[in-house]
């Protein structure tokens, strides 16, 4: 690997069981990398690896991957991890079940070439559509545009992601939501926004739509009054992201 002077992105998977699709990413990044104008050597790939119980760390480690281990069962943490070890001037987060786009790191050279950023969201696109995941996705747009947020790959500076504390670990989830309202508030106070690239959206699994049934996103709204109260269901959580069947 070349010295950290020398990487402009860090891109990193949090990443706990992931060997069925983990190669499917590393090959879209790979893509990726060979494009930016930046030369490929510019970004480097770590996979935050949380206790797995598969080959997910030898398939990291096979594809050249820096491999970090977080022992702590947390999404948040996972991503903390992987930041922990990063060298980027730029650090990039994406699930491990998604794939992102070709042209991703420049379109977040771009966008920060203008100085009106502090931080931001590529967005995505699922991998199957259904009626049920289409009315799920129409009723969570206005959602998103309130906030201002978006998923898909998140970057933001290593500066404000150290200033900000990185992700916060108290949550079991929607701490990718809190992380960028956090930078938001940052960004605002130097007149800075957040940016959503609808050009590069990253490819996302609809496999908690596989497991729970297309419309399982409407009993789960509940979480959304959890998530403005700060009253997470640890029950739930653990079903659905921490003891998943794989």
């Amino acid at each position: 690997m070349e010295t950290c002077s020398a990487i402009r992105f860090s891109i990193i998977v949090p990443a706990y069981n992931e060997a069925q699709l983990l190669p499917r990413l590393l090959d879209s990044i790979e893509v990726a990398r060979s494009v930016y104008r930046g030369g490929r050597e510019a970004i480097e790939v770590i996979v935050a690896n949380n206790s797995s119980t598969d080959s997910t760390a030898e398939i990291a480690t096979a594809r050249g991957c820096r491999l970090a281990h977080v022992s702590k069962r947390s999404i948040a943490a996972a991503r903390n991890g992987g930041a922990a070890i990063a060298c980027g001037e730029i650090f990039c987060f994406i699930d491990a079940d998604s794939q992102i786009h070709p042209r991703t790191f420049e379109a977040i050279d771009e966008e920060f070439a203008t100085g009106r950023i502090i931080a931001g969201a590529s967005g995505l696109r699922l991998e199957r559509k259904s009626f049920a995941i289409l009315l799920t996705y129409c009723l969570l747009v206005p959602f998103i545009w309130l906030i201002g947020i978006d998923a898909g790959v998140v970057f933001c500076r290593r500066e404000d992601f150290q200033a900000i504390g990185g992700y916060d670990e108290s949550r079991l989830y929607a701490e990718d939501v809190i992380f960028l309202l956090t930078l938001r508030h940052r960004g605002r106070q130097r007149g800075q926004r957040l940016a959503r690239l609808r050009s590069v959206k990253a490819l996302g699994s609809t496999r908690k739509f596989d497991e729970f049934g297309d419309w399982h996103y409407f009993p789960l709204m509940r979480l959304i009054i959890g998530f403005i109260t700060g009253r997470e269901d640890r029950e739930f959580a653990d079903r659905y992201w921490y003891k998943p069947r794989r």
